[in-house]
């Protein structure tokens, strides 16, 4: 997937922008899609700013915490194939 052009912030803005002044004018001045102002509507919703670094931070953090999760399962099935050969 291509990384956009505008942070996550400058989004939020847009569609803020958006609703004040319509799609197809907000969407013309950005030089975007009206279908892709969509999508960040449905996305960011109505979240402000702050908002949007604290789910981007939340999100992060939930990557690292599944990839430690797969860590340990992976670590546990070695560990019961190793103890099984044992015996």
């Amino acid at each position: 997937m291509r990384k956009s052009q505008f942070s996550d912030e400058q989004i939020v803005g847009i569609v803020r922008e958006s609703h004040a002044h319509g799609v197809a004018a907000t969407a013309k001045k950005h030089k975007v899609s009206s279908h892709t102002i969509y999508l960040w509507r449905k996305k960011y919703g109505d979240m402000g700013p702050s908002q949007v670094s604290e789910l981007k931070r939340i999100m992060q953090e939930n990557a690292r915490l599944k990839k430690l999760v797969a860590e340990r399962d992976l670590e546990i099935e070695v560990m019961k194939e190793i103890a099984s050969k044992k015996w």
